[in-house]
């Protein structure tokens, strides 16, 4: 490790940075604006100590630019993540008032204690993958919003308005039909047409992106899209949250990680296992639109998962769950297989196993240890499929309305 840690508390108007050595010592701090000059003006004040590293808090979010810029740089540069830094605080003696360069001490303290450091690489195609993800749900987001305004304007205007999902025809076939009988009825109509130009341009926009979503993990070579119900738009998802899969030391953590292990609650001589709400929350909502696609399917390897786990006696969401296990298994699988064909590095600088701790017991996913058994194809065959169970269909049902509003 570096003889001098410098953290940096990034912010959108400037940047602080404190240094400090290997006994936590205080060696100096400085408060930079966010300008063009930002980097250079770290890298003159830390000329003087030539053994340093960089530790920047939330180097994926905020401080993104400024950590890409110091990699750039050729300087080495660790990811801290808020929390870790908020409790060094918390527990800090002393002066622990909230200010900015107590908070970049914060971040230095915390990568030097840490025996787990996340490197900052320079980005690579995963980089592309996560921009590419996040305009394609922005743009379903936005759609869904122009559609419900949409329906409510239609509700106005014809009786008991469009009471399914609509489409920008159904919708200029129904405006075609309306012949307002005032002018508030002649306003909504032109609303409703504003709405309908909205709606279509989105649509364009959503299928535009999606085609640049296929391109790029097409060129990624990733195997994810082998993995039944792993289409472009899931598998960009998964690439471009999880990054460098390496960082994950088994499966069980990077099952922690996206939220499908179940957390252990023990007191006593009384242990169980709940549902966790912790975890990624985009990547928990990827691998559960998989496992609900697989569901839908009666041909599919997750379906026969799926009612197997019901004819055990578990619920429909204990099934549900331990096929995102499952799921999250076999994602985990492909990502390490795919890493390891490419040549990467590791991401994580670890005097320990990396990553976070899991819950690999038997009790995992609703009380069975999902198997090493990848799942079939990526998309559903042309063979028709049958119409889902009664148990698998409420749960598809009950998932749907969730799901609708945050998937275009």
């Amino acid at each position: 490790m570096a003889a001098v840690m410098i953290g940096v508390d990034p912010h959108k108007a400037s940047h602080t940075a404190a240094a400090i050595g290997r006994a936590e010592e205080p060696l100096g701090d400085i408060q930079v604006r966010a300008a063009a000059s930002q980097a250079e003006q770290l890298l003159a004040w830390a000329a003087a100590w030539p053994d340093r590293a960089w530790a920047v808090e939330g180097a994926g979010g905020l401080g993104h630019l400024l950590a890409q810029q110091l990699v750039t740089a050729g300087e080495l540069v660790l990811d801290v993540q808020p929390k870790v830094a908020a409790r060094v605080r918390l527990l800090a003696s002393g002066n622990t008032n909230k200010n900015d360069p107590n908070d970049a001490r914060s971040v230095a303290v915390a990568a030097l204690r840490s025996p787990v450091r996340r490197r900052v690489t320079a980005e690579d195609h995963t980089a592309v993958l996560k921009v590419w993800s996040k305009r394609y749900r922005d743009l379903g987001r936005t759609r869904t919003q122009v559609a419900c305004r949409l329906h409510a304007v239609l509700a106005d205007l014809v009786p008991g308005g469009f009471n399914r999902e609509i489409t920008a025809g159904q919708a200029a076939s129904m405006l075609k039909r309306i012949r307002p009988s005032g002018p508030a009825a002649r306003a909504r109509r032109e609303l409703a047409a504003q709405f309908l130009a909205d709606l279509r341009r989105l649509d364009t926009q959503i299928r535009d992106t999606r085609s640049k979503l296929a391109a790029a993990v097409q060129a990624s070579g990733t195997t994810l899209t082998e993995i039944f119900g792993i289409g472009p738009v899931i598998a960009a998802a998964i690439l471009g949250t999880v990054g460098d899969p390496s960082r994950f030391g088994d499966r069980d953590r990077f099952a922690s990680y996206n939220g499908t292990a179940p957390i252990e609650v023990s007191s006593g001589g009384r242990k169980i296992h709940r549902l966790s709400l912790r975890g990624n929350r985009r990547l928990n909502h990827a691998i559960h639109m998989a496992a609900v696609t697989q569901i839908r399917h009666a041909h599919s390897p997750g379906r026969a998962y799926f009612d197997r786990k019901i004819a055990e006696g578990k619920t429909g969401k204990e099934a549900l769950r331990a096929l995102k296990r499952q799921l999250s298994d076999a994602i985990y699988t492909r990502l390490q297989a795919d890493a390891a064909r490419c040549g990467r590095s590791t991401a994580v600088e670890t005097e320990g196993p990396g990553g976070q701790s899991g819950n690999g017991s038997v009790s995992s996913a609703a009380g069975s240890h999902p198997g090493r058994r990848l799942f079939g194809q990526a998309t559903p065959g042309p063979q028709p499929s049958l119409r889902p169970a009664a148990t698998a269909r409420r749960v598809v049902q009950a998932t749907a309305f969730k799901t609708s509003r945050r998937s275009p």
